[in-house]
């Protein structure tokens, strides 16, 4: 039987928090023990007077934040709940996808744990929403009256804009009026999105949002990025990467962008086969065995590339020494196919040629494409499990603490 409690500032043991309030604010933390208080200070400082509000954290900590969380709930005047991860399923990205589930207001503020989101903006960004009737508010260090100032260092400085840059080159349409994807900082409706589509990995979780649920209408409000109030960023080359995978699985989401990518893995992919060809030759192998075996580290290289890059969210559906041998039988199946297709080509359309082979190229890579994502990544029916690439909502991976 689930707990409640009606005192004000006591952390509450239950998945539906009473007496919603008119925004919840969602606060992901891995081991911020020493700025939750402050966190909490501020926000009952700034928010409530203006905006009741109640404030969710998902925790992945493994230090004490979970009970520095709790005790310092005591002191303030609106719900606190604190939702536990056995697993940090996403990372940051995942975490606030529970908090989203978790929410009961009709908005939803996210911000970090560390203090450099100022709390004071929470009933701003949400009075823009209602005014502009938006459901998506960014808080944007990129426009006027907004600053980095809290960015550590020209190389955090620089890492910050480039990916910026970056993301608005590929996605240019779905970020279309935000000034800053990378932001950390916003409002949205609950209305406005579906956690069940979101495939959070790692801590840019507006750009997942944004890419696959935006809301129509978006809006931005200034923001001074504020100091770190303790401790030390969590940005690390580690997630820097996780961003990059992200990156690519987003890119990839539509059918005609994974058929691009999947030509530009299979071009990079003769690199480990010539090179293999090369080193077997030099070593006195006759050309035939040689080119047999090179072809293998072309597919190994293609299969590698395919599965981080562009299938990352569809890995669970098969074990991956099924998914290795079936893309080895299709990646050769092309070399078998492409001779008779070229004699057919030659003999029965009377083609050159060249022209026979460009067109059994262009004919076998489709197959393969098509054969790549119907036999080794589509699901089987009925068979469908969840694995580690799934999306915390496909496990049971939450605690709640008080």
């Amino acid at each position: 039987m689930s707990q409640e409690s009606t005192v004000p500032g006591e952390v509450v043991e239950t998945a539906e928090i009473p007496e919603p309030g008119a925004v919840t604010i969602v606060v992901p933390t891995f081991n911020e023990s020493a700025n939750v208080r402050q966190l909490l200070r501020q926000i009952t400082e700034a928010v409530p007077a203006r905006l009741p509000c109640e404030v969710v954290f998902v925790d992945d900590s493994t230090d004490d934040t979970p009970e520095v969380i709790e005790k310092a709930a005591q002191d303030c005047p609106f719900p606190v709940t604190v939702l536990h991860r056995k697993e940090p399923v996403g990372g940051l990205g995942g975490a606030v996808v529970e908090g989203l589930k978790a929410a009961t207001s009709d908005w939803i503020v996210v911000m970090d744990g560390d203090c450099q989101h100022p709390p004071a903006l929470v009933p701003d960004l949400v009075a823009t929403g209602e005014r502009a009737n938006a459901g998506l508010v960014v808080a944007s260090r990129y426009i006027k009256g907004g600053s980095r100032a809290g960015l550590a260092g020209s190389y955090r400085v620089a890492v910050s804009r480039g990916a910026t840059w970056l993301t608005k080159a590929l996605f240019p349409r779905r970020l279309r009026g935000i000034s800053d994807p990378m932001s950390g900082f916003f409002a949205i409706r609950r209305s406005a999105v579906t956690a069940e589509v979101l495939q959070p990995l790692g801590y840019k979780i507006l750009l997942e949002l944004a890419v696959r649920s935006r809301p129509r209408r978006v809006t931005e409000v200034p923001f001074v990025f504020q100091d770190r109030f303790a401790g030390e960023s969590k940005s690390t080359a580690q997630e820097g990467l996780r961003f990059l995978r992200h990156l690519a699985g987003l890119r990839a989401a539509s059918p005609v962008a994974r058929m691009i990518g999947f030509g530009l893995i299979g071009l990079t992919g003769f690199v480990p086969n010539l090179l293999g060809l090369w080193a077997l030759t030099a070593a006195g192998m006759h050309y035939v065995p040689a080119e047999i075996l090179a072809n293998q580290l072309g597919v190994a290289w293609n299969f590698v590339l395919i599965e981080h890059l562009l299938f990352r969210e569809r890995r669970r559906h098969r074990r991956w020494w099924d998914r290795a041998g079936r893309f080895a039988l299709l990646a050769n199946a092309d070399l078998v196919l492409r001779i008779p297709l070229i004699a057919l080509f030659v003999h029965q359309l009377h083609l050159g040629v060249l022209s026979a082979t460009a067109l059994a190229l262009v004919t076998t890579f489709v197959l393969r494409f098509a054969g790549t994502e119907a036999l080794v990544y589509l699901p089987r029916r009925g068979r469908e499990k969840p694995g580690r690439g799934s999306t915390a909502q496909q496990g049971e991976p939450c605690e709640q603490t008080s």
